[in-house]
């Protein structure tokens, strides 16, 4: 039988971190709730969570700084959730290392939408023991972008990236030379389950050169007034 995926769960308003428990445990998830970001960090080292919902609005430590901290150490899949519709929350969220933002007051459907969305492109690809046909990989000097167990190489060395990070860069660099909208990436790596605008792109693009940087062979471009591409200088 397979162990259910943990939910930890981060609201200072109990009531909503038990509906929210609620909702989740109806689907098979196994939820733990939090109220303040102190015990969201002693959970996430005792409960070893397979994705968070991070309340911004937390008392003493705030959500900010609570995905701050956890990304310093993990890569586990952050869902920031707050009443704050403010595009600078948004971005400042994503920047932080978050991999989704739902606004309240939220429809459960949706909220269950999402993490099923966020826990699905977290998934490692299975292990077998015969060799995998279909490997999603794409190879240059210096850097491997391997989709199907979700690690990136640069430099012979491993590079932490969330899920939708590394998503991204593949995406780019199995289409180089190739440009593409801000608009087309947030429709293909977020797809309909996200309701979010192409600043998103911009921080993960961001997020991204900050982990990367570009070499004499490639580089990660900005097309001006368009969009971005994975460049290959012959």
């Amino acid at each position: 039988m397979l162990a259910k995926q943990k939910i930890l769960i981060v609201d200072d308003d109990v009531n909503i971190a038990e509906l929210i428990s609620l909702y989740l445990t109806k689907e098979c998830f196994d939820t733990k709730t939090v109220n303040d970001g102190e015990e969201a960090l002693a959970a996430f080292e005792q409960y070893n969570p397979n994705l968070i919902l991070l309340d911004l609005m937390l008392p003493g430590i705030d959500g900010y700084q609570v995905c701050r901290e956890i990304r310093g150490k993990s890569n586990v899949p952050i869902i920031m959730l707050s009443a704050k519709g403010e595009i600078f929350d948004k971005v400042l969220g994503l920047e932080l290392g978050a991999d989704d933002y739902i606004m309240k007051p939220f429809d459960s459907k949706e909220l269950v939408a999402r993490v099923k969305a966020v826990l699905r492109r977290f998934q490692p690809a299975p292990k077998t023991e015969t060799v995998t046909v279909n490997i999603k990989c794409v190879e240059y000097t210096d850097l491997v972008v391997n989709l199907s167990n979700y690690s990136v190489l640069y430099k012979t060395q491993p590079v932490d990236m969330p899920p939708k990070e590394l998503e991204l860069l593949y995406f780019l660099a199995s289409s180089p030379n190739q440009v593409f909208t801000r608009e087309q990436l947030l429709d293909h790596i977020w797809g309909y389950e996200y309701i979010g605008d192409t600043r998103t792109v911009d921080v993960h693009v961001k997020r991204l050169r900050e982990k990367i940087k570009d070499t004499a062979n490639w580089s990660l471009a900005t097309v001006w007034g368009i969009g971005y591409k994975f460049e290959v200088k012959e």
